[in-house]
């Protein structure tokens, strides 16, 4: 047995049954190895490595389970790096297993020689290791994949080209060896009751109870019900946390922050009290004023403790046994004013983004896209949306609920893994639609060349449904926008406008489906179409870009401005908002925030 030959059967003894990886000859002796294996796990071939990182964070994301990459040596270790940040920053288990030049040649300027262990220090900061000699397996892989279950992180495992092709011995029961073991059992951490304690009387004191939930929710989900249910709150969602409580239930909010609701903003205005569980959402403008609210967090992490607000009391523990612990502790509140207020926004909100849909544009109004979606999403699909105004969408009009699952990249909110992501989670469920919703951008830097990937593997799966919906309009548009809103500048052309290429031929060129709509009396058809399909497909709707994503936060005022600057400065097309389209979004932007300075109260006009 070769050194890489045990590598890949410790990787099944792991229950590891996907790869995903691009061949190079810094793995060659890996490579041999999987033929050897019967190619068990399964050898997923990307197009680019970075693609490759971008399904194992999928994956991982949509499975639970660690997702593993690997790559070669030099430029092949290079590629991953963006889509294993994504997977760090998001707090994603995932494994990267590169190559390395010969031993004989480090430090001797080779070809393709880098430093890895430098290059990987930041995003495998828990556990990097270089394999010199045999008898480092089975600690090494066990290490790097126990230290990605337990701490939700990135690690690697570089392996040199030479020592893949050494005969495998294990190590002995001797000095400066290093035996090892399979597993670890889960555990689900329960603060002091002390702790407990303190936490109920913050809780039971407030008067108008608010709580943030993000992935580490996930599990909790009847926990969070019935605190919601005790205290009588309302919920907001962290983006990354959009599937961990149902959208239809009346007091869920939905997303927080730029990209997310106006009864999520003023939930956080408003509140009195705040619970924040599974969540390490960054934008501290987003929550209650620092003297407004008294606070609570609970997070697994304690790394993750104590950010972002002042919280009284902070709890380290698993959500799900934390509310367990924490529930018969408190008192029931009445669903009073507070409560019903939250709802009447939330209901109010929903009726907002039919409007905003409703709006007509030129061609079609993305809202319309993605609200139409709404009502036809599989119940047990899975979601994904790449970063840009696909990510407005996605977070605003799509209403979550059952089994149905979403993510995106979150916290490095990097383009391009909205394609690759659901590629990752079609391998983890294959019996299960998957959808993505991209920009043309995104598409256009790497979607369309993942799309030969599920060409190529697409029939292995149970159900064939992969659907890629690309938001066509020509234009960079989430950075069009910042432009205007921050820097009140208009579009710069040269930089923003890309091209118009035909995605639906291009699937159907190498036998996907496609379609191009281009009128909003399609849309329904199309998406009706896809989820029918007997075959992955691609659906190019051609979007216009003068549509604004509006945050949450603005006043009637500050929107305007952003409209107005668009109508005056921007030439006559190519993502500009013409005067009638002008009127249309004044119908539906939100209301003005305003305080009273006598009584302190907050209120929307």
């Amino acid at each position: 047995m070769k050194v890489s030959d045990y590598v890949l059967q410790r990787l099944r003894e792991w229950e590891v049954d996907h790869v995903f990886a691009y061949a190079g000859d810094g793995i060659n002796g890996l490579l041999a190895a999987w033929g050897r294996a019967e190619n068990k796990p399964m050898f997923v071939q990307a197009r680019h490595e970075e693609m490759a990182a971008f399904e194992a964070v999928g994956y991982a994301k949509f499975s639970g389970k660690v997702g593993v990459c690997a790559a070669t040596s030099g430029p092949g270790a290079i590629h991953l790096l963006n889509g294993l940040y994504d997977a760090k920053l998001d707090r994603v288990p995932v494994v990267a297993i590169v190559g390395q030049t010969n031993r004989s040649a480090m430090g001797g300027s080779y070809q393709q020689e880098v430093d890895l262990l430098s290059l990987y220090k930041d995003v495998a900061s828990d556990f990097c290791e270089m394999v010199t000699v045999p008898e480092q397996l089975p600690n090494v892989i066990d290490r790097a994949m126990r230290t990605a279950y337990g701490r939700r992180t990135v690690t690697a495992v570089i392996i040199p080209a030479d020592v893949q092709e050494l005969d495998y011995s294990p190590p002995t029961h001797a000095f400066k060896m290093v035996p090892s073991s399979l597993g670890m059992s889960l555990s689900a951490p329960v603060p002091a009751d002390e702790d407990l304690a303190r936490a109920a009387e913050v809780l039971n004191a407030g008067e108008k109870v608010a709580l943030l939930i993000g992935q580490g929710a996930r599990g909790a989900q009847a926990e969070v019900e019935k605190i919601a249910d005790v205290l009588g709150a309302g919920v907001a969602k962290a983006l990354l946390g959009k599937d961990a409580l149902p959208d239809d239930l009346p007091y869920v909010t939905g997303s927080i922050g730029l990209l997310g609701t106006r009864p999520s903003y003023e939930l956080m205005m408003d509140c009195d009290t705040l619970l924040v569980v599974g969540s390490s959402f960054p934008y501290t403008q987003f929550l209650p004023e620092l003297d407004q609210a008294r606070a609570v967090q609970i997070d697994i992490d304690p790394h993750n403790i104590g950010m972002r607000y002042p919280f009284e009391v902070n709890l380290v523990g698993d959500a799900e046994a934390t509310l367990k612990a924490l529930l018969p502790r408190l008192k029931r509140k009445k669903h009073g004013a507070w409560r019903k207020k939250i709802e009447k926004d939330t209901a109010r909100w929903w009726d907002v983004m039919e409007r905003r849909a409703a709006v007509e544009a030129d061609p079609i109004n993305p809202e319309y896209v993605v609200h139409t979606l709404d009502a036809f999403l599989p119940d047990d699909v899975m979601l994904a949306a790449d970063s840009g105004s696909a990510a407005n969408w996605y977070a605003r009009h799509l209403r979550l609920r059952g089994a149905m699952r979403g993510s995106l990249s979150g916290t490095l909110a990097t383009m391009g893994p909205g394609v690759p992501y659901v590629i990752g989670a079609k391998f983890a469920h294959p019996g299960r639609p998957a959808l993505a919703i991209v920009g043309d951008g995104a598409m256009q830097m790497n979607g369309m060349a993942e799309l030969i990937t599920v060409a190529k593997y697409w029939q292995e799966w149970q159900d064939p449904r992969l659907i890629v919906a690309v938001l066509n309009n020509q234009d960079l548009n989430q950075v069009t926008w910042e432009m205007r809103a921050m820097s009140g500048a208009p579009q710069f052309l040269p930089s923003q406008a890309i091209p118009d290429v035909p995605y639906a031929d291009f699937a159907r060129s190498i036998g996907l489906g496609g379609v191009r709509v281009e009128k909003p009396d399609q849309v329904e058809a199309a998406w009706r179409q896809a989820l029918a399909a007997d075959r992955p497909s691609v659906i190019d709707f051609r979007t216009d870009p003068a549509v604004p994503p509006i945050p949450p936060h603005a006043t009637r005022e500050q929107a305007e401005a952003v409209v107005s600057a668009v109508v005056k400065g921007d030439s006559d097309r190519g993502g500009m908002i013409k005067q009638g389209i002008k009127a249309k979004v004044q119908e539906v932007l939100p209301g003005r925030r305003h305080r009273d300075d006598a009584s302190g109260t907050q209120g929307t006009k």
